[in-house]
């Protein structure tokens, strides 16, 4: 056993009995992780469960998680509780959410019903005042797509664009940032999909993984959701579901056209499309997590289908079937994986 985890072990005992809490066993055992530095383990007790959380203090600022659970619980959104923190440390106690992951739910019978229930939470959260969180501004859009090129063309692709390539690139970049500054601006969880919805024992929706909320545009979380790197729905089933969402917005007040809402849905996709390629690259070459690449097509192609309906776009889409999609499929990480079906 490491040092780190011995030390978090003795904290959650302390915790556990100033706390009151009836834990089982001293021991803790290992839970899924995410794609950052923190790790979770589960403290057993006699009647429920704990999540403790070793976020090491060098690598991970949880103030923000912390800021950001108290702000949501209190807006009616179903985060985890805060049971004990010491943030020196770098651990927190958290109230146990349980293991039913939306994804493996997801099916063609349940989907309405799973997504009809995450759009009445992402009302709630885009409903909760923003402003006292980061903007989700030009320059944090381009640094997330920088990601794209450094990743996931340079790093894993082994690609070198032409000055002309990296023009076509860039262009595309600004009509995308501008697109996501000209939207309504909310509050924006940024990774809201199926693997960080949890579907609970009471029947409602717990939300995870919020810690890097923003203030951005009123697409990104519907994408996120809808354009799921880990679950691919038909694209007229989409449309569908973001026209409903449309109708939810026009509560609220005054929305764009059915046209121009889907497309700055397509658009903020992109961005989050070629954010997501570069992370899954970082993850799999830096971090040694290869389990990513085979989301890595399905992102793509995202990202290629929606370039092919927006004139806009023509030009990357043409770079992307040009260079990017070849270098895809010579690539060995990627044999196993039907590259076309993903793009069709």
């Amino acid at each position: 056993m490491g040092e780190r985890l011995r030390q978090l072990q003795n904290w959650v005992a302390e915790q556990a009995e100033q706390n009151g809490l009836a834990v089982v066993s001293k021991s803790l055992q290992p839970v899924s992780g995410d794609a950052s530095f923190r790790r979770y383990f589960r403290a057993t007790g006699e009647q429920e469960n704990w999540i403790a959380v070793d976020a090491p203090p060098e690598k991970e600022d949880s103030q923000p998680f912390v800021d950001i659970a108290r702000h949501w619980h209190e807006a009616g959104v179903r985060v985890p509780g805060l049971i004990a923190l010491d943030l020196v440390q770098g651990f927190m106690l958290l109230e146990d959410f349980g293991d039913r992951l939306m994804l493996p739910a997801l099916n063609a019978e349940s989907v309405d019903r799973l997504y009809g229930q995450a759009f009445r939470v992402l009302d709630t959260i885009q409903a909760i005042p923003h402003e006292h969180l980061p903007a989700y501004n030009e320059v944090l859009l381009r640094r997330e797509m920088g990601l794209f090129d450094e990743w996931f063309v340079g790093r894993m692709l082994q690609l070198e664009l032409s000055p002309a390539e990296q023009r076509v690139l860039d262009e595309a970049k600004r009509a995308l940032v501008s697109n996501a500054l000209e939207q309504v601006q909310v509050s924006v969880h940024r990774d809201y999909h199926s693997r960080n919805l949890m579907l609970l024992h009471d029947g409602e929706l717990g939300v995870i993984d919020f810690q890097d909320a923003v203030s951005g545009p009123v697409t990104y979380d519907l994408v996120s959701l809808l354009r799921d790197s880990y679950v691919r729905w038909p694209d007229q089933q989409v449309a569908r579901w973001v026209e409903d969402f449309r109708h939810r917005l026009a509560l609220r007040g005054g929305t764009p056209t059915r046209e121009a809402f889907l497309q700055q849905f397509d658009l903020m996709g992109m961005q989050r499309q070629l954010k997501v390629l570069g992370i899954f690259s970082r993850l799999c070459l830096r971090d040694g997590k290869a389990g990513y690449v085979q989301d890595m097509p399905r992102t793509l192609g995202y990202l290629y289908r929606a370039a092919g309906r927006h004139s806009s776009m023509a030009e990357l889409q043409q770079l992307l079937d040009r260079r990017v999609v070849p270098a895809m499929a010579r690539h060995p990480m990627f044999k196993e994986i039907d590259l076309d079906q993903e793009l069709a």
